[in-house]
């Protein structure tokens, strides 16, 4: 290997698997809880140049990270003395979890308005929920990699932090109106993922599955495995699209009843 090669396998350095709840995972909880305090006490007040900039910041972080993932977890494999460049097609970023890496910077630089309205009630509610799942129960999303454990957490992590954070300043535009822009924004994406599944099938590889939803490979998601292997593939598909959005309304209202309670409870005591 020459000087960059070596550089590159350095940036794969190896660990324990980290387990559920384990010492790794517990830390970046901890991160987690403590940035959605310091974020909803000391910035939800922030003016609209310092929230975006606040944004912007995440989505930079998140974006370098995912594109270290794609280099050295979907691309390239060390074997011996000798590095193969082959892309992983199944590790392509366009999950529920990957949505935030698109519509970021939509928050970050749309003028405020119904679209930009959408995007921050879907980051506030699906793409919450997705971050939630896994961020609550890792099971095999952990590796042996080093980078790829801490991307993992970063990312999910940065998706319940900024959509907790998010609700918190938008406070004043909370109603269920406002939720379901967000449904709207989730049934795009739907569409986009079931488009590139098909397509993908048929011209480059059958290991695409954007959103687990493709008809081609089973989904692994916990209960929605069963479900897709038990009933015909449009009932799942429906299945999958009211349970997310069920979901999604589940940490609307959560949030929604937390925010305004803690309000009405400030303008008792004024």
């Amino acid at each position: 290997m020459n000087w960059f090669e070596k550089f590159l396998v350095s940036l794969t350095a190896t660990m324990k698997t980290p387990t559920n709840y384990g010492w790794f995972h517990l830390m970046f909880v901890a991160i987690a809880i403590t940035s959605i305090v310091l974020l909803c006490v000391f910035a939800r007040n922030v003016k609209d140049k310092t929230f975006r900039r606040i944004v912007l910041g995440c989505w930079i972080v998140m974006l370098v990270l995912e594109i270290y993932k794609q280099i050295f977890y979907a691309t390239l494999e060390v074997s011996g003395d000798t590095l193969i460049w082959n892309y992983k097609w199944g590790n392509f970023p366009f999950q529920l979890c990957s949505t935030p890496l698109y519509l970021l910077p939509f928050v970050a630089f749309m003028k405020d308005g119904k679209v930009r309205d959408s995007i921050i009630s879907f980051l506030c509610t699906f793409a919450m929920f997705g971050g939630l799942v896994v961020f609550v129960f890792p099971n095999d999303v952990f590796v042996s990699m080093i980078g790829i454990n801490i991307q993992t957490m970063i990312h999910h992590g940065m998706q319940i932090v900024l959509g907790i954070f998010m609700m918190v300043y938008f406070r004043n535009k909370l109603n269920w109106k406002f939720y379901l822009k967000g449904t709207i924004v989730f049934g795009i994406s739907v569409c986009i993922a079931l488009t590139l599944n098909t397509i993908m099938h048929y011209a480059i590889t059958q290991s695409f599955n954007m959103f687990y939803i493709g008809p081609f490979i089973k989904c692994h998601l916990p209960i929605l495995s069963n479900i897709w292997s038990s009933v015909p593939y449009v009932v799942f598909l429906m299945i999958y699209i009211l349970g997310f959005t069920a979901a999604a309304a589940i940490m609307f209202m959560i949030q929604y009843y937390i925010i305004k309670g803690v309000q009405k409870r400030k303008n008792g005591n004024k």
